[in-house]
């Protein structure tokens, strides 16, 4: 079973997998795990205190994690948003 073709991975000669599909996928993982770091990096740097008093993250913590994350969605949410209909309209990214 795939996940990047549901099943219906298209194969080059001698059973490879489709080059380009392989690409996508690559790039996607990619922007994924960097979109990771910076919530990790950014929200851990506001709301998780240097001194490590405790083992675990306390209540204040993980309510300051959780809207931290959620702020960040929202965020990258709003100006994917902005970028689409700017190309929609044909101005590109200098038409924000």
């Amino acid at each position: 079973m795939s996940f990047f073709g549901a099943g219906t991975q298209q194969r080059g000669p001698a059973g490879a997998p489709d080059q380009a599909r392989l690409g996508e996928a690559a790039m996607e993982l990619e922007a994924v795990s960097d979109l990771f770091n910076r919530i990790v990096s950014s929200c851990h740097a506001k709301c998780i205190s240097t001194r490590y008093a405790e083992p675990e993250i306390n209540k204040g913590e993980g309510v300051c994690i959780d809207r931290c994350v959620a702020k960040y969605f929202s965020a990258n949410e709003k100006v994917q948003e902005r970028l689409q209909n700017a190309q929609k309209q044909g101005g590109g990214v200098g038409g924000l």
